[in-house]
């Protein structure tokens, strides 16, 4: 009866798992990641497109993110666009390529950014809460085909799968904050 029910909370909950993971894959952590310029767009052929669409990113140094345009007129727009975004990197640019240097990171910058990821992370478990109490309005719903049993088993049911994914939440932040406090 309620099995539509958990299949539709745990995609809901994946998916929530799934924009955390992207989220925190954004975010600088002393080492380049071509995921840093998911969010950056670039003005390509009158539209906006994303970075990967118009170069290739590749990391040949675990500190320097370089972005191989498919053409070199792009060279100019991609730099731009890293500028005017919020990554605070100077690009340099070659005539060929573009090279980010990714800065060491300080102590008190390791400290805000585990901040905004603990942040991220409780963003996560609003949603997931949000999702829970979804889903037990629906199983309560069906008060009129279902025992009380039912229900009671429904509710504990999403519960315990409320739990599993709170603990992955968990699992991810500790992962994030030893990787921005390792040096």
């Amino acid at each position: 009866m309620f099995k539509d029910l958990m299949k539709n909370l745990e995609e809901k909950m994946g998916k929530t798992i799934h924009n955390l993971d992207a989220e925190l894959a954004t975010l600088k952590a002393g080492r380049a990641n071509p995921t840093m310029l998911d969010r950056i767009e670039v003005e390509y052929y009158g539209s906006m497109v994303p970075i990967s669409q118009v170069g290739n990113v590749s990391t040949p140094e675990p500190r320097i993110l370089m972005i191989t345009p498919w053409e070199k007129s792009a060279l100019k727009a991609i730099e731009k666009a890293i500028n005017m975004s919020d990554l605070n990197l100077n690009p340099n640019n070659d005539g060929s390529v573009i090279r980010l240097i990714i800065p060491e990171l300080t102590e008190e910058t390791r400290k805000n950014l585990v901040k905004v990821v603990h942040k991220k992370g409780e963003e996560a478990k609003i949603a997931i809460r949000s999702i829970r109490r979804d889903t037990i309005e629906k199983i309560k719903g069906m008060k009129k085909e279902v025992s009380e049993d039912e229900i009671k088993k429904g509710e504990e049911d999403v519960q315990k799968k409320v739990d599993d994914y709170i603990k992955k939440v968990d699992i991810i932040l500790l992962a994030k904050e030893k990787e921005i406090m390792t040096v």
